[in-house]
């Protein structure tokens, strides 16, 4: 059985004539030999009726003063895909092509119990063999699955993946599956050299190994989730990046060894950034700091940013919509070591005392047990962005940082941290500086001859 997983974001479901075009390359597909299983997002985008941002702010309309259970959050924003799920389906039907919509449960997803960010821990999926079976074909709802039996949860709870999710469950389905091919469809012909809203002419990239397309997807580009470029790489599923509205071949993910030598493959951008740079006198303490903060930053699944290592400092930069989940976990957090002298750090996030260190500095004072009170705080550099340069072994050569520093001190663009990877060289600047940033850098390293 030639399974073909193909999966259709937002903009390619939001209208009529956009899924009809969806489910005219299903039945393409279908017609060339392929046994197609279907992966769809919420319809439409920000804004839209049944777009995921639309139905989480009907929870918050309500009473912005409290806020909603994080499993009713995930039962409201699962609408989303089920509509679209049971829309396209229909959509197929009305083709003369059986179709059944399939929930993420049904699909056999099965999750961790993390609501709003679930992991998929396994793929059951008898039910989509199932259907496949039957002759018809499964239209599964991305973004969503179910949780397992554990000591603090029920089995069945529904689950969301996190935002870009459905093209986590498209990658899984295709690993369980054995799919000859993954397809991600959506509103841009494949992966381009750099956001085409900043660079008009960026070329599409015809082909990528699967290290760049997950090493552009961890550093902002919104070409395909990080998790689903991961695991197809894991797998060595065929992914291939389209668009819905064209005829364009996209771009093919390969292996390294079908697509060898030494390049930069473009130049990406993150959001909006906060850098936190906590400083104290830690003296051989910082290791035990670094980790606690580490760790709580990890078990709350905050996203990190140009992590640095400093003898006496560490930092790391988040997202500014998630800043405020950061201040509520380590603002005040009173971290005590017990080892040798006694002596307990309370952790400041910003320069300013918040009610909450100033409560935990009254609480501890006079008390012998504690030890010394000490400070770990935590400077702000807020309205900032990530740029990066992508690149196949490339900055391993002498020079290229120095390039890249020049190029960006003669556009009078101030770099306020960087960090590199064997794949990418990223530089913290300032928001109002992202676009010519990356404009610059592109324009550098050639990039509109990139094929």
């Amino acid at each position: 059985m030639q399974i073909k997983v193909m999966k259709f974001g937002g903009t390619s479901v939001a209208t009529a004539e956009a899924r009809q075009l969806a489910a005219h390359k299903v039945v393409a597909a279908k017609e060339a030999g392929f046994h197609p299983v279907v992966v769809v997002s919420a319809i439409g985008r920000q804004g839209a009726p049944y777009a995921t941002d639309t139905l989480m702010s009907l929870l918050h309309e309500v009473d912005p003063l409290v806020l909603p259970d994080a499993r009713e959050v995930d039962l409201m924003l699962c609408c989303g895909e089920i509509m679209s799920t049971c829309i396209f389906a229909q959509t197929l039907k009305s083709m003369g092509h059986a179709a059944s919509a399939m929930t993420g449960g049904q699909a056999g997803l099965v999750t961790d119990s993390t609501f709003g960010n679930a992991r998929i821990i396994e793929v059951l999926p008898d039910g989509v063999f199932s259907v496949l079976r039957q002759g018809r074909i499964p239209v599964v709802c991305g973004f969503q699955g179910r949780s397992k039996a554990s000591e603090n949860a029920v089995y069945g709870e529904i689950t969301t993946l996190g935002r870009g999710g459905s093209d986590t469950t498209a990658s899984a389905l295709g690993a369980a599956l054995g799919a000859v091919a993954v397809e991600i469809y959506s509103d841009v012909d494949g992966v381009k050299t750099s956001d085409p809203a900043m660079v008009p002419f960026a070329p599409t990239l015809r082909k990528m190994t699967y290290e760049e397309i997950a090493e552009i997807a961890h550093q902002g580009a919104k070409v395909v989730h990080p998790r689903a470029a991961e695991i197809a790489m894991k797998f060595g599923i065929p992914l291939h990046l389209k668009c819905t509205f064209t005829d364009e071949p996209g771009t093919e993910v390969v292996t390294r060894d079908k697509f060898p030598g030494r390049r930069v493959t473009g130049v990406t951008h993150t959001g909006k950034l906060v850098y936190l740079q906590f400083e104290a006198p830690f003296g051989g303490d910082k290791g035990v700091l670094e980790s606690k903060v580490y760790q709580l930053m990890a078990d709350y699944r905050i996203n990190l940013f140009m992590l640095n290592v400093h003898p006496n400092s560490f930092g790391f930069a988040v997202p500014r919509k998630q800043l405020p989940n950061v201040k509520e976990i380590l603002d005040g957090l009173v971290i005590p070591l017990i080892d040798g002298s006694p002596r307990t750090y309370i952790v400041q996030v910003g320069r300013a005392g918040s009610t909450e260190v100033a409560a935990q500095e009254r609480m501890l004072a006079g008390n012998s047990s504690f030890g010394e009170i000490r400070k770990c705080a935590a400077k702000l550099t807020e309205n900032c962005t990530m740029v990066s340069v992508i690149a196949h072994d490339y900055l391993n050569q002498p020079g290229i940082y120095e390039r890249v520093m020049q190029c960006l001190k003669d556009a009078s663009i101030h770099v306020l941290q960087s960090s590199d990877s064997p794949l990418s060289l990223s530089l913290l600047v300032s928001e109002t500086d992202c676009e010519r940033a990356v404009c610059v850098l592109h324009d550098e390293f050639e990039l509109t001859e990139a094929i």
